[in-house]
């Protein structure tokens, strides 16, 4: 019988709850047979057996029927309610698990729950980022006297990074007795998966310092955030360490590392991995084609993405943004329509908007400016997404088709008001056209705006330690030795035949002002850097936050040239390997 509307019931039906009831049904209907025999005995008025059985219940997934159990129980009693918190916890209903601890709370009030149930709810609160329930019930377990306790304190840990929160995250890490690698790898990964990867990087040094034993989930969050930042040398250690430690190549491990070794420039070993892992997934699978795509091997690509459809999994969404994407930046545009249409006709998947944005950059990034606009027309959409605009105004800035690009200028500016990098674009748009009215009106409308150019920085690895830069940066301690070698730099290469390309900065500098303006971006610092402080003929890597202007990427395949180095740069965009005066993006970028 059904509680009356004044007993809330302790969790509700969902989708998932219907989704799970049928993913249980070959494993409920044993236990459904158990409770008949169990009514039929009387024997359901035995407490422990009905407990028993409302904890196989939810083990096998059945939320529906775990609640009728669980309402058929007259007076539960605390062990009962802590059982069944945990294994809701346990089984990923996290939801339910919040739900009956509150219940809990108000049918029990003086029971004192275990660490076991403040962990298993705190996990819970983490997976639906309930940060304020969770500082309750983080409330609730110090005035229980668990401050102490290592399990209660990583489930904390954990919630408060998952959550976003990092300073409470780090002072409950920090103020924890005894950290137990579960703490670690939540403070690792709590820094790694909110873009904090250097903090990352340096707590895992910690770590390592401190003598804590890691395991293969402190090194896959190690991996993530060395292809954030590009720290190759640290992720090569890893490497070792995995292999050395005797883990098996698993596909959640073997694509931690594809995704590290692409993202720092080296595909070779991406695919040395990829061609290691057993049980390929297409998680892997996509991880590789975006490899080759974000490093400008596109044909590479396109031709795992074949092999995959004949021999692997079946593609997914994410997996054709990736090889999109590989035909946009290399001009492969017929492969690029045909993998397009393959999407819906041959898998049936749903077209999503980053699909849009990557057939209008393909477009564009070809010349077709025409047909990229009129693509967008034709989505239906009264107002498409701003990437779609961005896409189309930076392929007619590509392409110098200003009077195009003024038109389309407007709708970005609709489509998304706020964001500083817009005006930017535009300005540059604007100036590129000779329209130096509108380029002061954008920068006025920026300024009663607020708005701020976002700052561009560049970063290097030298010897597992990330140094970054800025343009005209001179905080480093070796800046004299920096700015010297540098500048002896720029007199080769323009000996060589580099030409400045001013358009890279303001246009109203004076010429002077514009070379040294464009001599010391942050790149060029961290290039330099790098070739003072690592061997001759090791390739010099460098991560840049924005887009790479035009004039760094011409100095840069003159350098590659005088000094018979490559270098590598990724930007916000791709990848850019230099090497004897030419980059991978063949200018196509």
């Amino acid at each position: 019988m059904e509680p009356h509307n004044h007993h809330p019931p302790p969790f509700y039906y969902s989708q998932r709850a219907h989704e799970a009831l049928l993913r249980a049904g070959p494993r409920l209907k044993p236990l459904q047979q158990v409770h008949a025999h169990l009514l039929i005995t009387g024997s359901h008025r035995n407490l422990s057996l009905i407990t028993k059985l409302t904890l196989l219940s939810c083990a096998a997934a059945s939320i529906a029927y775990t609640r009728r159990l669980f309402l058929s129980i007259p007076k539960p009693d605390p062990f009962l309610f802590s059982s069944l918190i945990t294994s809701f916890s346990k089984n990923r209903f996290p939801n339910d698990a919040v739900l009956l601890y509150r219940r809990m709370l108000v049918t029990v009030p003086s029971l004192r729950p275990s660490s076991y149930v403040f962990t298993a709810v705190i996990k819970s609160c983490g997976e639906l980022s309930a940060l304020r329930v969770g500082r309750v019930v983080h409330c609730h377990a110090l005035v229980r006297g668990y401050w102490l306790d290592s399990y209660v304190g990583a489930a904390l840990v954990a919630f408060y990074a998952k959550c976003g929160d990092l300073v409470s995250a780090r002072k409950v890490f920090d103020e924890m007795p005894e950290r137990t690698v579960v703490a670690w790898n939540s403070m690792v990964s709590g820094y790694e998966q909110n873009g904090f990867s250097e903090k990352a990087i340096g707590l895992f040094h910690q770590m390592r310092d401190s003598g804590v034993g890691f395991d293969s989930a402190t090194l896959v969050s190690v991996l993530s955030a060395c292809s954030q930042v590009g720290a190759l040398e640290l992720g090569c250690w890893v490497h070792d360490r995995i292999g050395d430690s005797g883990y098996d190549m698993n596909v959640i491990i073997g694509t931690s590392l594809i995704n590290m070794y692409a993202r720092c420039g080296n595909v070779s070993r991406a695919r040395e991995v990829f061609d290691l892992i057993n049980d390929r997934n297409v998680v892997s699978w996509t991880a590789m084609i975006s490899g080759y795509g974000i490093n400008g091997y596109g044909r590479e690509a396109v031709e795992l993405f074949d092999r995959m459809r004949a021999r692997g999994p079946p593609p997914n969404d994410v997996t054709f943004v990736a090889v999109l994407s590989a035909c946009a930046h290399a001009g492969l545009v017929q492969e690029g329509r045909k993998a397009f249409a393959s999407m819906s006709e041959d898998f049936g998947l749903v077209l999503g908007m980053e699909h849009h944005v990557c057939m209008v950059d393909m477009l564009g990034r070809a010349g077709l400016l025409s047909e990229a606009f009129e693509y967008i027309k034709q989505l239906g959409l009264v107002k498409p997404a701003p990437a779609v605009w961005t896409a189309m105004l930076g392929a007619c800035k590509m392409h110098k088709n200003f009077e195009f690009g003024v038109r389309v200028a407007d709708h970005l500016l609709a489509a998304e008001p706020e964001n500083p990098s817009h005006y930017v674009l535009i300005s540059n748009v604007y100036a590129l056209a000779g329209k130096m009215d509108r380029v002061e009106a954008i920068r006025n409308r920026m300024i009663q705006k607020g708005l701020k150019k976002g700052v561009g920085y560049s970063t290097i690895e030298v010897n597992q330690k990330t140094y970054l830069f800025s343009m005209g940066d001179k905080s480093h301690p070796e800046t004299i030795a920096i700015y010297e070698y540098l500048d002896e730099l720029m007199k080769r290469i323009s000996e060589a035949g580099y030409v400045p390309v001013p358009e890279s900065v303001m246009h109203e500098l004076e010429e002077e002002e514009k070379e040294y303006e464009l001599r010391y971006h942050s790149e060029k610092l961290a290039i330099a850097f790098g070739m003072l402080n690592t061997s001759h003929g090791m390739p010099v890597r460098v991560v840049k936050n924005l887009r790479m202007c035009k004039d760094c990427h011409s100095a840069i395949k003159f350098i590659s040239v005088v000094t018979h180095r490559e270098i590598i740069v990724r930007d916000k965009l791709r990848f850019h390997h230099f090497t004897d005066g030419s980059c991978s993006c063949a200018d196509y970028w």
